[in-house]
């Protein structure tokens, strides 16, 4: 790739700079009471009200990614401990703006292989792009690594899990476990194709606690030394902070522990909601992709109510009050451990996102 950085800067500078704005969302759950909401009298399932609030914040993105952690496949469908979810679910996530799936998390083996093989089956039905998991050794090798071209520029993305209920594989499917050997391997590999940004995407934590334990900070740790620039986290259910480091030759890396739950029935105060992430890049004047910068804003599920489905919200718009305490405990949380990652200045009084322009960041 140095070979081609002056080639690169050249084609900044006469056709100009590419810029690329990515925003990521938590954790997509489906507990049985988003079944039951969904549910209609004639036997269709119906979440075409869950995102329309904040399917602009998504759909203005270049690229926007969410962990879709529940299994897609036929009935019975059910939620917790065996998730298993219609596939007019990952339509509605589709349709609201996201292109790519994140699939590596510890309920991916809920419905053993043959669920995980209905999952991918699910999703190349649509068109949506996934990662992490895969039918066989072979098509992972096909498909890594996966490197996708925003703004003009190429990001390699991994995906990975600390483990899967301890439900093994068993009929030849791969889960991309979190493995120092293999994720080196992963990363060489997304260089040596042309990833100029490098996003993993790590299912790690503890869950309900606000704070990374000693095992993410240590692998965030690792990560930045082996080049990634992007590491995002899921898995908590809570939101956890985030942290804008800079590398020794002043570019930087973006660490998110946790940005919590998208949409859920979990009920305790910090399981409600959770964050957003939005990242700006662009190709600055030497040729090298950078991040120009990041900020957060919070969202709030609001339970079924009324024949009314669960509703993915802006925490500030939201009337529930159980929305304040959220708002308030995970606010007070980020700006006491945040570390260069603001919150979105205009969280508060827009919920339509700006795109990118320039080095801005978006929303």
């Amino acid at each position: 790739m140095n070979a081609l950085l002056p080639l690169l800067s050249l084609l900044s500078l006469l056709f100009g700079t590419d810029e690329a704005s990515l925003v990521f969302a938590g954790d997509a759950m489906q507990h049985q009471a988003q079944l039951d909401a969904a549910r209609r009298p004639d036997g269709r399932w119906d979440y075409s009200e869950c995102f329309a609030d904040v399917a602009p914040w998504f759909r203005s993105a270049d690229l926007a990614v969410v962990n879709l952690e529940t299994p897609i496949g036929p009935a019975p469908h059910s939620g917790y401990p065996s998730f298993n979810a219609p596939d007019t679910y990952l339509r509605a996530l589709r349709d609201a703006g996201f292109r790519l799936f994140l699939t590596a998390n510890n309920h991916t083996l809920d419905r053993r292989d043959k669920g995980l093989r209905h999952t991918l089956d699910a999703l190349d039905s649509i068109g949506a792009s996934h990662l992490g998991t895969y039918r066989n050794a072979a098509e992972r090798t096909r498909l890594m690594p996966h490197i996708r071209t925003v703004g003009g520029i190429r990001i390699g993305f991994l995906n990975y899990t600390y483990g899967t209920n301890g439900i093994e594989p068993r009929d030849g499917a791969i889960v991309d476990y979190i493995d120092r050997t293999l994720m080196a391997a992963d990363i060489d590999a997304a260089r040596a194709a042309g990833a100029e940004i490098i996003c993993a995407c790590v299912h790690w934590g503890d869950e309900y606690r606000p704070l990374p334990n000693h095992a993410q900070r240590g692998l965030a740790d690792w990560l930045q030394s082996r080049g990634v620039e992007l590491i995002i986290g899921a898995h908590p259910h809570v939101v956890q902070p985030m942290e804008m480091r800079t590398n020794p030759d002043g570019s930087h890396c973006l660490v998110v522990y946790s940005l919590g739950n998208f949409i859920s029935n979990m009920r305790t105060r910090d399981t409600r909601g959770g964050a957003v992430v939005s990242v700006g890049l662009s190709r600055h004047a030497d040729g090298r992709v950078r991040i120009d910068g990041a900020s957060w804003r919070l969202h709030f599920t609001e339970p079924a109510s009324s024949g009314r489905n669960f509703r993915v919200v802006d925490a500030y718009r939201s009337a529930d009050p159980r929305a304040a305490a959220f708002r308030k405990a995970t606010t007070e949380l980020l700006h006491r451990h945040n570390i260069g990652v603001p919150e979105d200045s205009s969280s508060h009084t827009d919920i339509q996102p700006r795109k990118t322009i320039g080095n801005k960041i978006i929303f």
